[in-house]
């Protein structure tokens, strides 16, 4: 018998390493065909022996700065809004560190790193400020680490149903448990994300009505690239949260923080094995945290969107490019801007 399981046991044992070689064959064969169909939009910015995405349009001051949230789109979260922006302003969208088209950087990840590489990177694109931050969902708190580093390059701020750096201590307490933040399922993607295997299980269609086709097929084409740098910035988490709480302090810097007005789906309950009164609570929560945002600034401002989801920029563009024109007008109309 046993001659036979050994038998066994090599023949499966081959066809896995049959199956993850052409696996990793159709996956670089896939790279290469995202990286020719796909090209990078706007320049790639060498900062020092890595490259970083960087699409500036238009014209004008001040620099409009966007920042993704914790996802693999890039600077093309913004595509339903950069050009829009452009047309009154100079606007800016980039791609953190292994990211879309960005080299990924070496070392442990942190807040502090991205802010350096983002200020790295419009330095050397000759990109001048002060600028309007504009941050979606954790880009919120990455230019909040930003703004304490770099004070002075930071004119105004608009955050898009950004994270609260108490987040994960408030939900929880709402909740009534700890969450699971998928970084064990994050884990095994980025494990696989040379092997082809995460292009079959692509969601099809766009992540909003206003990502275009060539956009949503962009962000699929560069997905298994894009997954171990979102996978890293997952781990950091909580301290990026942490750091980020030394930046509340606004002064008088124009700020516009937009929520989200849909409510949490049913299905959250089932997810996270809560009753509704308690999926209620999270949104009750997560409102009180947005509120609280607003009041980091003297003159900040707070607008629940009715009907956006957390992609408020893909749901209602309108709304994204009307607050960061009235940041923007706001900051021209200082003095010595």
């Amino acid at each position: 018998m046993r001659p036979w399981l050994n038998w066994t046991a090599g023949a499966l044992g081959s066809a896995i390493v049959i199956a993850l070689l052409a696996g990793s064959t159709f996956e670089a064969a896939s790279r290469a065909k995202a990286l020719r169909d796909y090209p990078a939009p706007g320049l790639m910015v060498d900062i020092g022996g890595r490259r970083v995405q960087l699409d500036c349009r238009g014209s004008g001051t001040p620099t409009v700065v966007f920042e993704s949230g914790l996802d693999t789109l890039g600077s093309l979260s913004w595509s339903a809004v950069h050009d829009q922006v452009a047309l009154t302003t100079r606007a800016c969208s980039y791609s953190r560190a292994g990211v879309m088209w960005s080299d990924p950087a070496p070392g442990p990840f942190s807040a502090d790193r991205v802010a350096q590489d983002l200020h790295a990177t419009l330095i050397a694109a000759g990109e001048k400020g002060p600028y309007v931050m504009v941050g979606h969902s954790l880009g919120g708190p990455y230019l909040l680490t930003f703004t304490v580093r770099y004070p002075s390059d930071v004119a105004g701020l608009v955050f898009v149903d950004a994270s609260h750096p108490d987040q994960i201590a408030r939900l929880a307490a709402a909740a009534g448990k700890a969450f699971d933040d998928g970084s064990g399922v994050a884990h095994i993607g980025g494990v696989v994300s040379g092997t082809g295997l995460l292009r079959l299980l692509l969601p099809k269609g766009p992540p909003g009505p206003h990502l275009s086709e060539v956009a949503a097929k962009a962000v699929g084409g560069w997905f298994p690239q894009s997954l171990p740098a979102v996978v890293s910035e997952l781990d950091g988490l909580a301290a990026t949260l942490t750091a980020a709480g030394f930046g509340r302090t606004l002064g008088s810097r124009p700020l516009v923080v937009l929520t989200r007005g849909e409510k949490s789906p049913p299905e959250v309950a089932k997810q996270f094995k809560i009753s509704p009164t308690k999926v209620i609570a999270l949104d009750a929560e997560w409102l009180a945290m947005q509120n609280d945002e607003a009041t980091w600034s003297s003159v900040g401002r707070h607008q629940v969107v009715p009907g956006a989801s957390h992609y408020i920029q893909l749901d209602q563009p309108q709304v994204v490019i009307d607050a960061v024109g009235e940041v923007v007008k706001q900051v021209r109309d200082r003095p010595g801007v």
